[in-house]
């Protein structure tokens, strides 16, 4: 019996031994992708590909860390290109910049006829540095600064959209600026926390490790460099939410999209939540359809009323006033592959 007990216990001591290392040594590589093996970090294709009007923006996050951005700029006889520029194939698979995401973006501007702001994290893309939870949320920051001091937007309109790593970096931005810099959040296909996504990509790790809800012991916690617990502030967000789940998402389980809606709804009424049965973590968006993009503009015309007049300036033909501002940020998923 005294022999099996040891067993036993040795047993259990390996586990988190081996948990304990495999977070110190490789969690950032767990979290943060910033490029497949085998693959370059530059971008395939600019948004002039897609027949986007855009700007390259370069920007100094707070810490001096270099970042780049795209500003993809509304045009009512723009609707760029009908092809896509991806093989089916392709948008299966995990996305690594936002260079990928234009197809999106590119079906985004024509459906409601807004500005985009395409965010790339530190280490991600073009820019510079390398990921964490403080450094993103600096640029986050930066990002939503230089959104404010623009003249050729109406910076009283700024949602930002975010999914999966994207939506937790959102939430926190969000909260951080309630005093109408972010009018309103949309959220798709986000985890509550890093310590909660832990068990689900490493199954033995739920017992060592969990968010607020989790009912083990979570002794290995306090080695999380990058909690993202999405959970613990989203009730502290005051501006309207969207909350986009697709029921089939194989990455982040869908219940975390409903934890993170309740604990939302119990204190701040403007929040929506809407479920798409075939949405997958990538394309729920695709999936969705018609019904997806409807969804988004119903909520955006009555949380982010048009305010003013829209103008045309003749200068740089960019719409002032009157144009949403949607920024959709460089989105990282959880786990080995990229959102």
């Amino acid at each position: 019996m005294v022999s099996y007990m040891s067993v036993l216990l040795y047993g259990v001591g390996g586990i988190v031994v081996a948990g304990m290392a495999l977070l110190v040594a490789f969690q950032e590589k767990l979290v943060y992708v910033p490029v497949l093996p085998g693959l370059t970090k530059s971008y395939p294709i600019n948004p002039a590909r897609l027949r986007l009007m855009y700007e390259d923006v370069w920007l100094r996050s707070h810490d001096g860390v270099r970042l780049h951005a795209w500003f993809i700029k509304f045009f009512p006889d723009c609707q760029g290109s009908n092809n896509s520029v991806f093989p089916r194939k392709c948008r299966k698979y995990p996305i690594i910049d936002i260079a990928h995401r234009l197809e999106m973006v590119r079906i985004m501007i024509q459906r409601l006829q807004c500005n985009v702001f395409m965010l790339s994290y530190r280490g991600y893309g073009a820019s510079d540095g390398y990921p964490s939870q403080r450094g993103i949320t600096m640029d986050a920051q930066a990002a939503l600064e230089h959104l404010s001091q623009r003249t050729d937007i109406d910076t009283s309109r700024v949602v930002v959209f975010g999914r999966s790593l994207g939506g937790a970096v959102g939430a926190v931005l969000t909260k951080n600026n309630p005093d109408k810099v972010v009018a309103a959040l949309i959220l798709e296909n986000t985890f509550t926390s890093i310590l909660d996504m832990a068990g689900v990509l490493l199954p033995f790790l739920k017992w060592f490790i969990g968010g607020s809800s989790s009912k083990g012991p979570r002794i290995l916690n306090c080695l999380v460099r990058s909690p993202w617990s999405t959970i613990d502030i989203i009730g502290e967000i005051t501006q309207p939410v969207l909350f986009l789940s697709g029921l089939q998402d194989e990455m982040v389980p869908p219940f975390h999209m409903q934890l993170l809606y309740a604990k939302a709804a119990a204190r701040n009424r403007r929040c929506i939540f809407v479920e798409f049965p075939t949405g997958m973590h990538m394309d729920t968006w695709l999936a969705g359809g018609d019904h997806y993009w409807k969804t988004i503009q119903l909520f955006l015309e009555q949380n982010v009323p048009e305010t003013k007049e829209i103008q045309l300036s003749h200068n740089d033909n960019v719409f002032r006033g009157g144009k949403m501002n949607h920024w959709h940020q460089d989105l990282k998923p959880v786990g080995l592959s990229d959102d």
